[in-house]
């Protein structure tokens, strides 16, 4: 694809970034005025999402990690859960606070407490001068883990050299919100939380209710990070897959498809040829990567008996023997205490047949056209100490996209959409949730050896909880990003002349609120920054 290409033509371009050392000009309103190109002076990453909600109770802080990533050696330590807030949290929040100056790509990290993943981020790309970025993430369904010492570990991968000069520092801490009185620890949260270890998995006699989370990127730097960009075989691109770009995250559960779902279409801070575009902003999920989650609990009756059973997971559409994806599994568990052993079964499986059509056009530009598809349905019953149980998942994913490229992959376009909806039912509940996610896109080089890249990026999701006919919760949220910026290839630094602007509005309304937040910047300079609720 053109961006592996032209990330070999613009060398320490890809990484510069930059700390906003001395305020702007400002206008009359006091905006601040940016400049006319980008300089080095330019503002500190930050992003529209909303900070964690915590209560107001009394709080405790432990600091997980600080140190500092030039190679890759993963950092190791240890945790303990702070006494001076009890052993029963409502809410625990994790933040990491990093700086990073001279050159350095975008480099991706995960952070392990006693072997489960609780954080997969990736990094912003610095100036010489240096900046500072942070990210916080409600980590308090891992309160199982955190409730007792753990080994930890944490690993930004990260080459340093004389030409690649940028180490990490970091520092990541906890912060617990103790309960007032005896309360029960915070609504939701599981019973017991197991990493998925060598594709294994047993399970509590009496588990009531199985989520699995998997944080999957598609990463690393080959083809596979821009797997929605790829190509069958005869098509005449760089980056090729054998059924083009239809990707579909799967597990099973002893072989039996047990649940699918569609990626989210990361985008790290070096993507799309052209990192002036994210040195402020970044895409959406790019600082905080989120899981995606599976209900198993229809499987929990065959998951119950004692053994161990073979649990999976797989990204459908990856070619034969090709790397570049990264799928770290969670096991959430919930239990029935006043029982020992959960019985029931598994009522009902249905898999739809995976619709992948990529039909390409040649012609100029050559054209890639794909829509893809699948649907799954399982369903299963519980004996539980509070009466029969039965849970109903059914999962749809599709996907379409519209894939034009130039000579030499000049220009190179996408025009993509993914949607993945779930309803599940337990007993009197369901919950209906709907996942959108678009990217709209072009990179450019003209004739005066420009480079534009024009992006717009879409994370959109549903969700409505109803219990006999009652909706008793409902959310809506859309976090959408657009950038456009371009610079000259093939000169000095000081001649590249770039220029760029990117915006990100991110709205949740919901039963419970409402958060509107928008930031623009132009050439490096934040120039809004507005909440409107």
């Amino acid at each position: 694809m053109r961006q592996r290409k032209i990330m070999s033509m613009i060398g320490g371009l890809t990484l510069a970034a930059g700390l906003l050392l001395a305020a702007p000009a400002a206008q009359a309103d006091g905006t601040p005025t940016p400049p006319p190109e980008f300089t080095t002076d330019w503002h500190d990453p930050v992003t529209a999402a909303p900070p964690v909600a915590v209560p107001d109770t009394r709080s405790c802080q432990v600091t997980l990690v600080e140190t500092e990533f030039r190679d890759f050696t993963p950092y190791k330590g240890s945790y303990a859960p702070p006494k001076e807030c009890g052993n029963r949290w409502n809410k625990v929040v994790l933040r990491l606070d990093g700086t990073v100056k001279g050159r350095q790509y975008d480099r991706l990290g995960h952070l392990t407490v006693g072997g489960v993943e609780i954080f997969r981020t990736s990094t912003p790309e610095p100036s010489p001068d240096g900046i500072a970025w942070s990210v916080e993430k409600d980590v308090t369904r891992y309160r199982d883990t955190l409730s007792r010492p753990q080994n930890i570990e944490m690993l930004i991968g990260n080459v340093v050299n004389d030409t690649y000069t940028g180490v990490l520092d970091v520092k990541v801490t906890l912060t617990f919100y103790a309960a007032r009185g005896a309360v029960e620890p915070a609504a939701g949260t599981p019973d017991r939380v197991l990493p998925l270890t060598g594709a294994t998995l047993t399970t509590p006699r009496n588990t009531e209710r199985i989520l699995a989370e998997v944080y999957a990127t598609g990463s690393g730097g080959g083809c596979e990070e821009f797997w929605y960009l790829t190509v069958p075989d005869a098509a005449p691109y760089s980056c090729k897959a054998t059924d083009g770009p239809y990707r579909e995250v799967q597990i099973s559960v002893d072989g039996r498809l047990a649940g699918i779902a569609a990626p989210f279409p990361h985008v790290w801070t070096g993507g799309w040829s052209n990192p002036f575009l994210w040195y402020v902003t970044p895409a959406p999920r790019a600082f905080d990567v989120q899981p995606i989650v599976y209900d198993l609990t229809p499987f929990a009756s065959l998951l119950n008996d004692g053994r161990a059973h073979r649990v999976e997971v797989s990204v459908a559409g990856v070619p034969a023997g090709q790397t570049g994806w990264s799928v770290p599994t969670n096991v959430l568990l919930w239990q029935d205490e006043s029982s020992a052993v959960v019985t029931g079964a598994l009522d009902r499986h249905e898999v739809g047949d995976l619709r992948n059509s990529a039909t390409y056009t040649a012609g100029s530009p050559d054209r890639l056209e794909t829509t893809g598809g699948h649907t799954l349905t399982v369903a299963g019953h519980l004996n539980t100490s509070h009466g029969r149980v039965s849970t109903t998942v059914t999962r749809t994913v599709g996907h379409r996209s519209a894939h034009t490229w130039g000579a030499d992959e000049n220009p190179d376009a996408l025009d993509a959409s993914w949607s993945d909806d779930e309803t599940v039912t337990a007993g009197r509940t369901t919950t209906r949730t709907h996942r959108a996610y678009t990217m709209d896109g072009e990179i450019t080089v003209g004739t005066d050896n420009r480079l534009r890249t024009v992006l717009t990026i879409g994370d959109r999701a549903s969700s409505d909880v109803i219990r006999n006919g009652k909706r008793l919760f409902w959310s809506r949220l859309d976090d959408t990003y657009t950038g456009d910026a371009s610079f000259t290839l093939g000169v000095p630094r000081e001649q590249r002349r770039a220029v760029g602007t990117s915006t990100e509005r991110y709205r949740l309304y919901s039963s419970d609120g409402c958060y509107d937040h928008s930031l623009k910047t132009v050439q490096g300079t934040l120039v809004e920054d507005l909440h409107r609720c």
